[in-house]
């Protein structure tokens, strides 16, 4: 269970940031963390985000440039996670139009991406801020190599980055941590 939390976490966070093209109303246009459209070929038509691969995480992080990343893994299950999704909303609407993009890196069991994941989404208004992380596809590995201090174990996670500063937090974040992390990184 804890492994495929992990994986799932991983491959949420690679899909946030990565710009790509999507196919919207037959035009094809950039997407990137701030819009996520469900992608053709996906295996269910029930999807309605992007599902990440673990060694694409990297991209989704967030790139050295003035755009602050902030990647947050959850899972519909975690009541911490649902806990301090209020403090990332309020957040968003803040700093709406400044370069920071919020993506929420769902390890939600795969079975529930249509249903579960799908309904937070919607019921959240950040269904074009998730990305799906398939974690049966995660190891060991792909902990030590993305992150200094997550190793998978405990969710909700955190990660942000502005250029080459970054920042990890562990746990449920307070409305205040989450004020003066992002503060940090945008004086």
């Amino acid at each position: 269970m804890k492994k495929i939390i992990l994986s799932t976490l991983f491959l949420v966070i690679l899909a946030s940031c990565k710009k790509e093209n999507t196919i919207v109303n037959g035009n094809t246009s950039v997407a990137d963390s701030t819009s996520v459209s469900e992608s053709p070929g996906n295996e269910s038509a029930t999807l309605f985000a992007n599902e990440i691969a673990p060694e694409n995480l990297n991209q989704y992080l967030g790139k050295d440039n003035d755009t602050l990343y902030i990647t947050n893994f959850f899972a519909t299950w975690c009541g911490p996670c649902l806990r301090e999704i209020p403090h990332f909303k309020n957040k968003m609407e803040e700093l709406k139009g400044k370069p920071v993009k919020f993506t929420f890196v769902s390890v939600d069991d795969k079975s529930e991406w249509g249903t579960s994941v799908k309904e937070f989404g919607e019921k959240n208004n950040l269904t074009n801020h998730i990305v799906l992380l398939d974690g049966k596809k995660l190891d060991q590995n792909f902990f030590t190599a993305n992150f200094k201090q997550w190793d998978g174990g405990s969710i909700p996670f955190t990660y942000m980055k502005k250029g080459n500063k970054t920042d990890e937090f562990l746990g449920m974040m307070t409305e205040e941590v989450l004020n003066s992390k992002i503060n940090s990184f945008i004086k």
